[in-house]
C-alpha cells in the first residue's frame, strides 16, 4: 500500500470551500482505499488529508482523472500555503485489514 499524510492552510476565510473542493472528487479513484480530509480543531484554516492507495501508481494515475483536475482548479486559489506532507507505507488498519502493506 502507498500513503499520504499532508496539510494544506487555507486563505482565510475559505477552509470550507477548500474542504468541499477536496471532497468533491473523491467518488470513482481507482485504487484508492481511503481518502480522509479533516479540519483542524486547533488552527482554524488547517486542513489534514490522509489517503491510502494499493499502490503509488494509483495514486499518480488520480492526478490524471478529470474530476480531480476540476477540484485541483476549484481548491488552488482557496489554498494559502502548503503545510506539512510526507509519504507512508500503510500496513493495516480498520477497513484496510492486516499486514497488506
Amino acid at each position: 500500500m502507498y500513503g499520504l499524510i499532508g496539510n494544506f492552510v487555507a486563505v482565510p476565510g475559505q477552509r470550507d470551500a477548500l474542504v468541499a473542493a477536496l471532497l468533491d472528487c473523491t467518488d470513482d479513484m481507482p485504487g484508492c482505499l481511503s481518502y480522509v480530509v479533516a479540519t483542524d480543531p486547533k488552527q482554524a484554516d488547517t486542513v489534514w488529508i490522509t489517503e491510502v492507495w494499493t499502490d503509488e501508481a494509483s495514486h499518480k494515475a488520480s492526478l490524471a482523472l478529470p474530476a480531480v483536475q476540476a477540484a485541483i482548479k476549484q481548491a488552488m486559489p482557496l489554498i494559502a500555503s502548503f503545510g506539512e506532507g510526507t509519504q507512508t507505507v500503510p500496513v493495516g488498519g480498520y477497513g484496510l485489514g492486516r499486514g497488506a502493506g
